[in-house]
């Protein structure tokens, strides 16, 4: 019924809006005055004076210093309240889980690293998760009651029809049918879990490479091969949540691998995943190969290659951007995408080098072209893209004047 609390159109409602609004500008541009949330909103500035006042005293704005050193008198300045609300996100791989929490406006406060060595886990995962999220909310002062959400980044993906982990049989203790439910009892908190190469392409989405692009590939390369697909500016999961799940993609030029997940992998992994590249640098006949994890030689391999400009890292780097552009062909012929992000260190360690010969061999192989990109966020992407996607769920809940 028109003119009832809530309905579109509402003064409640529309003082909502605008409460939104002047939020998400003090989250952007920082400290802002009241005039100039006015003129940014297009709110009067008697509007703009009620609306910080009903912000400030909800506590989701503080006053904060004043516009010294301007032309003109000095003006209030206000700022989004960093202790609003808290959220929290863990990057889970086999050898350890990275946590961090952050305050409403992105700010990490708080951070922890818990190894996670061997085949056979020494301690349940639900106690992996909580002694993880402890050390963060502990490094930050806080208590696991302050943290609003968590999101957690896994390889592979929880089945949205059974619950149960696929795609990572390399994950040890993950895979048990009654572990959701045991995390969700263990937590105060809501709790999501989400794909990590689909984190790292929230985090190039909101802070990144891919701001402003609705329809998008991420193809990560590091542990393991990967690829994130934003359609319409939302993630597109699959079914089964596999989508992007290119490593087990057959391939022309590696062998056809069958039984893929007891395998773990497939010929667009064999073929151009990080543990491909050592073995290629060998076969070339390079010298000096580096030693150690798999992706840290990969990544160490092709940024030298990337910066002494040898004929023996030429031919490295344009033999691995064919046999990248042989799996990018087929993602980008069936999604046209308007852009392909490339990320993970044995990508980004190529850096443009890398990004123009793949780029051209991709137009030899695809009718569609799609302009490559290099990722921009280096330092745990994973993590990042997990606290992104539990500020977005954050603030959303918590700048819900209207309720």
């Amino acid at each position: 019924m028109a003119g009832t609390a809530g309905t579109p159109g509402t003064p409640r409602v529309l003082r909502a809006m605008n409460d939104r609004a002047a939020l998400d500008l003090l989250l952007e541009h920082g400290p802002l005055s009241r005039t100039r949330i006015g003129k940014l909103t297009g709110l009067s500035k008697p509007t703009a004076s009620q609306l910080l006042a009903r912000l400030e005293a909800a506590g989701l704005v503080l006053a904060t210093g004043t516009t010294e050193g301007r032309p003109g008198p000095n003006a209030q300045l206000y700022e989004v309240n960093p202790a609003a609300a808290y959220a929290a996100g863990l990057d889970v791989t086999p050898e350890r889980i990275l946590a961090a929490v952050a305050d409403i406006t992105g700010r990490t406060v708080g951070s922890y690293e818990l190894p996670t060595p061997g085949r056979r886990p020494t301690q349940p995962v639900v106690r992996q998760v909580t002694d993880a999220l402890d050390g963060a909310v502990k490094a930050a002062g806080l208590t696991r009651d302050d943290v609003h959400r968590l999101v957690i980044g896994t390889p592979g993906a929880f089945d949205p029809n059974t619950g149960r982990l696929r795609y990572a049989s390399h994950l040890p203790g993950w895979h048990t049918p009654a572990l959701l439910d045991e995390v969700a009892a263990a937590l105060p908190m809501p709790v999501e879990y989400e794909n990590d190469v689909n984190l790292v392409a929230v985090a190039e989405q909101r802070l990144g490479a891919a701001r402003g692009h609705e329809d998008f590939v991420l193809l990560w390369n590091e542990g393991g091969l990967g690829a994130a697909l934003v359609l319409g500016g939302r993630l597109h999961r699959g079914w089964t949540g596999g989508a992007g799940e290119v490593g087990f993609l057959p391939v022309p030029g590696a062998p056809l691998v069958r039984q893929v997940t007891k395998a773990n992998s497939g010929g667009y992994q064999e073929l151009a995943g990080s543990q491909a590249i050592p073995q290629l640098a060998s076969e070339l006949g390079i010298a000096n190969i580096p030693s150690g994890p798999y992706a840290e030689a990969a990544a160490a391999l092709v940024a030298r290659a990337a910066g002494e400009d040898t004929v023996l890292g030429r031919l490295l780097l344009e033999t691995y951007a064919t046999r990248l552009a042989t799996g990018l062909a087929s993602l980008v012929s069936v999604l046209d995408p308007e852009l392909v992000v490339l990320s993970g260190a044995s990508l980004t360690a190529g850096g443009e080098v890398l990004r123009a010969l793949v780029q051209a061999e991709l137009e030899e192989l695809a009718a569609s072209r799609p302009r490559l990109v290099v990722g921009a966020i280096r330092e745990h992407p994973v993590l990042r893209g997990a606290l992104e996607s539990a500020l977005a769920t954050t603030r959303d809940e918590v700048f819900d004047t209207a309720r």
